[in-house]
């Protein structure tokens, strides 16, 4: 059977702790799990968290005295655009067409944002 791949995807809990991860941009278990907002979690839960992380790829950690120091190794942009990606491939068959009109069909995009967004098109194009 072959081996599955880590999602590229960041589960809820693990994007929280990106997010302390790139604020704090470096921290070992102790001091993710300080700046975690809401209830606090165990600090088994949070290194098993950070070690899924590293695992893929998302962490890097460095061994500091006793204990482990993680750091993000990739940046907020890359995950955005990790995500964005994925959901395109997954939900709207690799259309990036598809999902804008998608936010339209749902009203996610207001008319006077979709002409802002117009503007900022026409003011990339070469």
């Amino acid at each position: 059977m072959p081996s599955k791949k880590p999602s590229p995807t960041l589960t809820p809990l693990e994007l929280e702790i990106m997010k302390v991860l790139w604020d704090l941009g470096s921290g070992n278990v102790q001091a993710v799990r300080d700046a975690l907002p809401g209830e606090k979690l165990a600090y088994t839960t949070v290194q098993t968290m950070l070690n899924v992380l590293q695992t893929k790829g998302k962490a890097k950690r460095v061994l500091k005295d006793r204990s482990y120091i993680y750091r993000p190794a990739v940046s907020r942009v890359q995950a955005q655009s990790s995500t964005i990606r994925d959901l395109i491939d997954r939900m709207f068959g690799g259309s990036a067409e598809a999902l804008v009109m998608g936010l339209l069909d749902t009203k996610q995009i207001t008319p006077a944002k979709l002409a802002e967004l117009q503007k900022k098109v026409e003011g990339a194009k070469p």
